[in-house]
């Protein structure tokens, strides 16, 4: 069975549960991602399992064991990766990163994406003014991201010169955010 398999079939079940609880909560003013409500009293790991486009990245903590941290009161800062953004990961690499021999690999990947901190775009588009036009952003997987303007945009760089764009900003969770991104960011290589 191949992770994108795996990976569907585990959100699909879910996601079913997510869309029964789904009912007994108030529709939130947070954006739909991945054609799914997200709730602001929920975790970002009960939010995720709802988008249809974060189905790679759900499945991705699931093997890096990170659900637990990432349903913890935080407060989390997290830029999430699309589906289209894990595409560009060839499947071979991806399906090496999900064996239980790479997980430490795969923790450090998903860990430079998250922040221990509650950070609206409001207050990272601050520090990038306040900072001169780039504000470096430490991670918990001891990544240093910088974060820029690109427009009314904000874009983050990985130590490897990757960019991401932020297209979905501030989709509130009741232990953080989450800023959802086109392109997975790598620890320095």
């Amino acid at each position: 069975m191949t992770f994108k398999t795996l990976s569907t079939a585990l959100v699909s079940a879910l996601a079913l549960s997510g869309v029964l609880a789904a009912s007994s909560h108030a529709q939130s003013a947070n954006p739909m991602v991945g054609g799914a409500a997200m709730f602001p009293d929920r975790t970002i790991v009960e939010n995720a399992v709802n988008s249809a486009d974060h189905t790679t990245l759900v499945a991705a903590v699931k093997a890096a064991g990170l659900v637990d941290t990432l349903s913890s009161d935080g407060p989390f800062t997290v830029f999430a990766p699309t589906n289209a953004a894990f595409d560009r990961i060839s499947d071979e690499s991806l399906n090496a990163l999900l064996q239980p021999e790479a997980k430490a690999q795969l923790t450090q990947i998903l860990t430079c994406h998250v922040v221990s901190a509650n950070a609206m775009s409001e207050a990272i588009a601050g520090m990038i003014a306040d900072d001169g036009g780039m504000h470096a952003v430490p991670t918990v997987g001891g990544c240093t991201l910088q974060a820029e303007m690109d427009g009314d945009q904000i874009t983050l760089t990985d130590e490897n010169g990757r960019e991401a764009t932020v297209t979905i900003a501030d989709v509130r969770q009741s232990n953080g955010v989450i800023h959802v991104i086109d392109r997975v960011l790598l620890p320095a290589q």
